[in-house]
């Protein structure tokens, strides 16, 4: 036999495993465009059929309201609809936070991650709670604005009323899709062909993707159906498509599951063959550079078909940027523990969304920091509630390099543990948007990085004086780029003075829904006359925004690029054609409810100016 056959046989193995992977993931549960199975597995009519509404919302990543209120917040998809079947803005559906790609293309956007799944494509989600734990039939989801955001529908094993919490949470795929683009803003009930599993639930979680939306999605209601008793499905089943074979099912044949992302690697019995094919012949660094194409989970498999390729795969230069969000559902204490020697040279880290309801521990993450954190140059922790004051601790103790940490929606921190991330003074991005920072930590914060240059204080309620913010970021922050004020609701003129004074390489700012601005005090002429950079600006919902205001900007913000001026009653057509005359890189306008902006006045400006998106919203 051939020395390279051996390694040519591996290679087609690993291969088939590929094409059978990237089958299974295009569509996988949902048999939309191919129905091979959807006729032949009905359930036999032995159970009754309970239809119920959620209960409860459990968790979400954002949403467009506030913290205090019920408009436009995650919580309105609790109950009954509100809205449906009506079409339009309505302030009593849900609302994640962004939509388009638009906060792609401003100056606070993030890189991106390398090696992520193509069938991850998952921005935003919300997990709802019902009262009964059934097998699901059937999910609807009524869409009342801009539908076609959902992307994957997931059920849960826990049930989040038991008084005892299981040994091991399970979730399933009932439904995913790449993300489509709707035709029309039009409401609809959304009832996609929803996989069976083997377990009863009452937690359903929606996640989505806005990319392809022209405005914000709105969401009214999610109806679970399902029976008590786990269905019977009939024999008749000769077609089975490749797309609808269980991951799960399937991983645990190939010994590859995410569950633990580790045993794969730690195999040392692999099978000896004389020579590892024409491997032998290629550079190490070519090797490497090849199979950085792969994502994790097709390196835990071809970890396993002989030991040079097993030994590419656990060099740390593997793992110099990792995310680990697209496996939220698999990831747990075994899983870091075995990345951990693989993971010593890491830069980049994605831990978002991962580790709820007890996946991760303190102790676990702690342990992996203590060993991986010296070289971490961002940490990306979004959703992650299982930190506590401990975990932060251990960041700024462990990670001394760190540049760039995110915390958003980690609401279950502490306000006092805030005061541990002053230790770190070379912080350049911070986001704590949705979190419980405290005054006096924000201030020790600013005090001591110096070097920030993108901060998010989106919905961060319990800030008592945000002018007092604002001063010590024009004192401390003078490399301030990007500034996310979203939803404060005590910042005034004198805040903004000191903010603009200070920061003046400002290139993004957002005061959306900060009801305490009023121009009449000049805050907004003011902002334009000393931020000549920017280049994003966000006034939604101040309704004092007049004629006077567009017209500065227009004079001395000529970069600007993003403007939204939703809800004001004061700007004419006419200041609107300044600003697009001179702001010629204007590609967003929102224009929503301005009362004197009427849709034949948006139609005229879109003939004159076909590269800029002027949105005017409506309801019905």
């Amino acid at each position: 036999m051939s020395p390279v056959f051996p390694m040519l046989t591996v290679l087609s193995m690993f291969y088939y495993m590929c094409l059978r992977r990237r089958a299974r993931t295009a569509t996988r549960g949902e048999m939309n465009s191919r129905r091979a199975i959807e006729s032949n597995t009905r359930a036999l009519p032995i159970n009754v059929e309970i239809v119920q509404y959620a209960k409860e919302v459990l968790d979400f990543s954002s949403h467009y309201g506030s913290e205090n209120s019920m408009s436009y917040t995650m919580w309105n998809l609790a109950g009954i609809p509100n809205v449906y079947p009506s079409s339009g803005d309505f302030t009593q559906t849900a609302v994640f936070r962004t939509y388009g790609t638009w906060w792609d293309r401003c100056p606070s956007a993030r890189l991106p991650f390398k090696r992520t799944p193509s069938t991850f494509c998952s921005q935003d989600y919300v997990e709802l709670a019902f009262e009964e734990p059934v097998y699901p039939t059937a999910v609807h989801i009524l869409e009342t604005y801009h539908p076609g955001a959902v992307v994957r529908i997931l059920a849960c094993s826990a049930n989040p009323y038991s008084q005892n919490p299981p040994a091991e949470v399970r979730w399933e795929v009932l439904w995913s899709e790449a993300p489509t683009r709707v035709n029309g803003p039009q409401a609809r009930q959304f009832t996609p062909c929803i996989k069976q599993i083997n377990f009863p639930t009452n937690l359903i979680r929606l996640e989505v993707n806005s990319s392809l939306l022209d405005y914000y999605t709105e969401l009214d209601a999610v109806v679970l159906h399902g029976v008590k008793e786990r269905p019977v499905l009939s024999l008749k089943t000769s077609m089975i498509d490749m797309n609808d074979i269980d991951e799960d099912e399937d991983e645990e044949k190939y010994g590859c599951g995410m569950d633990t992302l580790n045993k794969q690697f730690s195999i040392v019995t692999l099978r000896e063959w004389p020579t590892n094919g024409y491997f032998d012949k290629l550079p190490y660094e070519l090797i490497q550079l090849i199979l950085s194409h792969l994502t994790v989970p097709d390196l835990c498999r071809l970890a396993q078909t002989c030991k040079l390729l097993y030994q590419h795969c656990c060099d740390p230069l593997q793992y110099i940027h990792l995310s680990l969000q697209p496996y939220w559902a698999r990831i747990n204490d075994t899983s870091l523990e075995y990345l951990q020697s693989r993971c010593t040279l890491i830069q980049w880290l994605n831990l978002s969304w991962t580790g709820n309801r007890g996946a991760i521990s303190v102790s676990g993450f702690s342990r992996f920091l203590k060993v991986c954190g010296s070289e971490l140059v961002r940490l990306e922790l979004s959703c992650g509630h299982f930190l506590n004051e401990t975990c932060l601790e251990v960041i700024t103790e462990m990670c001394p390099n760190l540049q760039e940490l995110n915390l958003s929606s980690c609401d279950k921190i502490p306000p006092q543990a805030f005061n541990h991330i002053a230790k770190v003074g070379s912080l350049k991005r911070l986001i704590l948007y949705r979190t419980k920072v405290e005054q006096t930590a924000l201030l020790s914060i600013l005090n001591f990085c110096s070097e920030l240059q993108h901060l998010s204080l989106g919905s961060c309620v319990m800030i008592e004086d945000y002018d007092l913010i604002a001063s010590m970021m024009g004192a401390k922050c003078k490399k301030l780029r990007s500034l996310d004020l979203w939803r404060c609701k005590n910042i005034t003129e004198s805040g903004i003075a000191e903010l603009a004074s200070g920061c003046q390489l400002l290139e993004e700012l957002d005061l959306g829904w900060c009801p305490t601005l009023q121009s009449s005090t000049g805050c907004f002429t003011n902002l334009a006359r000393k931020l000549p950079n920017l280049q994003k600006l966000f006034l939604t919902a101040n309704r004092s925004v007049c004629d006077t205001d567009i017209e500065e900007l227009a004079a001395n913000c000529t970069h600007l690029q993003q403007l939204d001026i939703l809800g004001t009653r004061m700007v004419s057509p006419a200041s609107l054609r300044k600003l697009l005359e001179s702001c010629k890189d204007l590609s967003l306008l929102d224009v929503s409810f301005c009362s004197q902006i009427d849709n034949r006045v948006v139609l005229e400006l879109n003939a004159n100016f076909p590269n800029v998106f002027i949105k005017k919203s409506f309801t019905q």
